[in-house]
């Protein structure tokens, strides 16, 4: 049996862009560990299937944490990593997630603003009800789309961009992410995951002007994958 490529991960790719269904394992970006950054190793896989002879331009338009899986995009082309980067940074690039958390959260659907404020020596993000000094506003709505026995699944649809959001919101209102320890959760997942998952990006093509939406599974693991069916068998 063969083993999986990378390329088996890409959702959308044309002359300018590729979008990603990172696993949890993965980095968007080299870090101090040292391990091998998605972008190099699309950048190897692209180089060998397309016989290309020189080096293969990739940009990282953002980022997702290590723990979290789901949707990522990279630009293949200079103009479309400069315009990329300016619809994130103008907030003109839809993202929704899907978390599941161990607690019923106090509504089954809401908008939470907080301000954050990272902690860079233990690289967390800190939420208060009030702004404080060094503090950037935070919003995300939320709501209840799934329920286990033990477990609950949220939608996040993203308003602002700020580092750890919704790990810092969540556990702010008393509901961690499974798996996220940073953040309060009372167990570790045994991959060193956290129950978070970049599930849909939304935005109009940075060249053609089209709308593109892509939807990326969770892994596969029991828990995603009973949520998964759930979902499916009630639509």
């Amino acid at each position: 049996m063969s083993r999986p490529s990378i390329g088996d991960d890409i959702l959308f790719e044309d002359n300018h862009l590729i979008v990603f269904n990172k696993k949890p394992s993965q980095i968007v970006q080299g870090d101090k560990t040292g391990d091998a950054p998605l972008s190099d190793l699309l950048k190897s896989y692209i180089k060998i299937r397309d016989h290309k002879p020189g080096n293969v331009f990739l940009g990282v338009v953002h980022r997702i944490d290590r723990p979290v899986s789901g949707v990522v995009i990279f630009a293949k082309t200079s103009k479309a990593l400069e315009r990329l980067n300016g619809m994130i940074r103008d907030g003109k690039i839809s993202k929704t997630y899907w978390a599941v958390v161990g607690k019923l959260p106090p509504e089954n659907e809401d908008h939470l603003i907080h301000f954050l404020k990272k902690n860079e020596e233990k690289n967390k993000s800190f939420a208060y009800d009030r702004e404080v000094p060094g503090s950037r506003k935070a919003e995300l709505t939320y709501q209840l789309i799934g329920q286990s026995q033990r477990y609950f699944l949220l939608e996040v649809k993203l308003l602002t961009g700020r580092h750890h959001q919704i790990r810092s919101q969540l556990s702010k209102i008393g509901c961690p992410i499974k798996g996220d320890l940073k953040y309060g959760f009372d167990r570790s997942n045994p991959d060193g995951s956290i129950h978070l998952h970049a599930r849909q990006i939304e935005f109009v093509h940075p060249v053609s002007k089209e709308i593109i939406k892509v939807v990326a599974d969770p892994p596969d693991d029991p828990l995603w994958s009973a949520f998964l069916a759930g979902i499916a068998t009630n639509k």
